[in-house]
């Protein structure tokens, strides 16, 4: 802020441009009487030549959207990629064992088990 460049301009143009071509995207919610909530996992394998850590990602929805999402860098090196897998699913059900509380805090019990679906 107190020394800006030209190129500083140009990535707010930029950014900018970007929100304006995307602003019909979005995540629609509907009305459903379906609302279970379910969980996706993957990783990637040591993907960067640079760093051999994997990565870990999940998502999860409850009725028709996504409600919650994470990708990060996995804290330790997978030797295998059953092994990053592994580690996706474990922060997976982290996260779904959290959520479950967070809905029974607020009186919305999940009375069914939560489905985490993983590519392995």
């Amino acid at each position: 802020m107190s020394k800006p460049h030209e190129s500083h301009w140009n990535a707010a143009k930029s950014l900018l441009r970007y929100l304006q071509g995307t602003i019909d995207y979005g995540i629609i919610y509907t009305d459903s009487s379906d609302v279970r909530l379910a969980g996706f996992a993957d990783s990637n394998w040591a993907g960067n030549v640079d760093d051999p850590r994997s990565i870990t990602g999940y998502a999860f929805s409850l009725g028709s959207g996504v409600i919650t999402w994470s990708s990060k860098k996995q804290k330790i090196v997978s030797l295998s990629s059953i092994e990053a897998e592994y580690q996706a699913m474990c922060a997976a059900t982290c996260e779904a064992v959290w959520l479950r509380k967070l809905f029974q805090d607020v009186g919305e019990e999940q009375t069914v088990a939560t489905t985490i679906i993983c590519d392995n």
